[in-house]
């Protein structure tokens, strides 16, 4: 698929994979949703992937979707529907909306939010496995100011990063917030100086690349997304099933070999 709003590439075992309308602080539209949701299915296929980084080119990461686009909404009502997806990740039917496949991914999703995140922009920087923050990084739910509701499983997802006191402040007000208060309220990993905030985000996305089990990733991130659905006792039985089948795996033996020989990884995955 040639892409005409998003850049796609992989270096260092690490897929990047950047929204693409500066001039318009990347305002989502249904061409960069649909090439955002292959290029995840390529990275997510891709051997030579380990870790995915879903950015934004120039000073924005996601302004929300174009006006354009919601302009069209009311004259069209339902034109837009779910699509049905390839993605995996044991087929859990939450994974399977138009926006919510970000977990069936079987691999890191790291958002590094270089600029200002707000309204859809921002639930596919939640949608992320874990979220960099630039220190000119600004949020905003925006919905309520725009006559709209809660969307696309942020109502889910909000609360279980910074709390549902929190999740109705930022909802209700729709005000907006910078990158110091969103890590304050656990929804950043860190902030980081936009001067060197595409390097931070990468030397981290490279570490993981290189020094991490792909096996072991694939099956943390799919524990970690199962378990809000689990009682205590069928995570833990997930664990143990787990357990027993990275024992008999090449990266569990890998895993023990390179540390006792003291040298660098070289996981397989397998």
């Amino acid at each position: 698929m040639a892409y005409q709003e998003i850049l796609y590439t992989v270096a260092n075992a690490v897929a990047t994979v950047t929204l693409n309308r500066p001039d318009k602080l990347n305002a989502w539209t249904a061409v960069m949703e649909d090439e955002v949701r292959d290029a995840m299915q390529q990275a997510g296929a891709d051997p030579a992937a380990r870790v995915i980084v879903l950015t934004g080119a120039g000073r924005g990461f996601c302004a929300g979707a174009d006006m354009n686009l919601l302009q069209g909404i009311g004259a069209k009502p339902g034109a837009r529907r779910e699509t049905a997806l390839k993605f995996d990740m044991d087929k859990r039917p939450d994974w399977q909306t138009r926006y919510s496949y970000f977990p069936a991914i079987p691999k890191p999703i790291i958002g590094a939010i270089n600029g200002p995140a707000a309204g859809l922009g921002l639930i596919m920087a939640l949608y992320c496995d874990w979220r960099y923050a630039s220190d000119a990084a600004v949020f905003t739910t925006s919905f309520s100011r725009r006559g709209l509701i809660a969307e696309h499983g942020i109502s889910w997802l909000l609360p279980r990063l910074v709390g549902q006191a929190q999740a109705l402040d930022l909802l209700i007000s729709a005000r907006k917030f910078d990158a110091a208060e969103a890590l304050s309220i656990g929804l950043v990993n860190a902030v980081f100086p936009m001067a060197s905030f595409a390097d931070r985000v990468n030397d981290i996305a490279r570490d993981i690349a290189e020094n991490v089990s792909p096996r072991s990733t694939e099956a943390m991130k799919r524990q970690l997304w199962a378990t809000p659905f689990q009682t205590m006792a069928e995570a833990v039985r997930d664990a143990n099933r787990e357990m027993r089948k990275s024992f008999k795996s090449e990266d569990f033996k890998e895993g023990v070999a390179h540390f006792v020989e003291k040298r660098k990884a070289r996981f397989t995955g397998k």
